[in-house]
């Protein structure tokens, strides 16, 4: 990322230097799944209502992998249209366990528009019908975006993040074909609050009640 052309604000909590891109936490950016996303396929296609999940979620560690593993067996056919995929076939990608899978174009724990069990994501879903939130149920990627936290490697003690919005970069040669970005233009720069408050649950799991409450402060209302 290029700070030099990004405001940002920083706090150090005395084991991490967090860099805040200023600009978009005080914008309108929300999620606009079913509501005129139009995914991230080579070609808008608002219809299909996939949104980011065209492609199996990363999975970070191997504890992540046990979690969401134990949490898909939790899942009954009612509320996950692909349990029967899941059964024959599990929830990951391959044996190494890195990222969901992909079934007829999108990932696995996506249920699609129509589904009687109600359309979107199965864990997340499953997370509210149960009182829990869903940061506790979701691969961290997917709750997380479209907020990035990028780790500087240096030598000194204090370590620096980040905190922006994900960029066609982020995606890598997917980035490249990708007919349309959420965090580009005005179309999802549409609601009522601004991103500091309305992913204040994921941004203060990201960096900590203290550091949130502080930021929240510099940022002003």
């Amino acid at each position: 990322m290029d700070t030099a052309h990004t405001e940002v604000t920083e706090i150090d909590d005395g084991t991490t230097a967090w860099r805040f891109d200023r600009a978009f936490l005080t914008s309108r950016w929300t999620c606009i799944w079913g509501r005129g996303c139009l995914g991230i396929l080579p070609e808008p296609a608002e219809g299909l209502g996939h949104g980011c999940c065209s492609v199996g979620a990363e999975i970070d560690d191997d504890e992540e992998a046990r979690r969401i593993d134990a949490l898909a067996a939790t899942l009954e056919p009612a509320g996950f249209q692909h349990y029967g995929d899941a059964i024959d076939g599990g929830v990951f990608g391959d044996a190494s366990r890195r990222s969901t899978r992909v079934v007829d174009g999108a990932c696995i724990f996506l249920n699609r528009a129509g589904f009687e069990g109600g359309a979107g994501c199965a864990l997340h879903r499953s997370a509210l019908e149960v009182g829990e939130s869903p940061i506790d149920f979701k691969p961290s990627v997917c709750w997380q975006l479209p907020i990035r936290v990028e780790w500087e490697d240096h030598e000194a003690e204090t370590d620096v993040a980040t905190v922006r919005r994900w960029t066609r970069g982020d995606w890598g040669a997917e980035g490249e074909t990708m007919a349309w970005c959420c965090t580009e233009g005005d179309r999802a720069y549409v609601g009522d609050r601004r991103v500091v408050d309305s992913m204040a649950d994921e941004l203060e799991s990201l960096v900590g009640v203290d550091v949130y409450r502080e930021l929240r402060r510099r940022l002003g209302d």
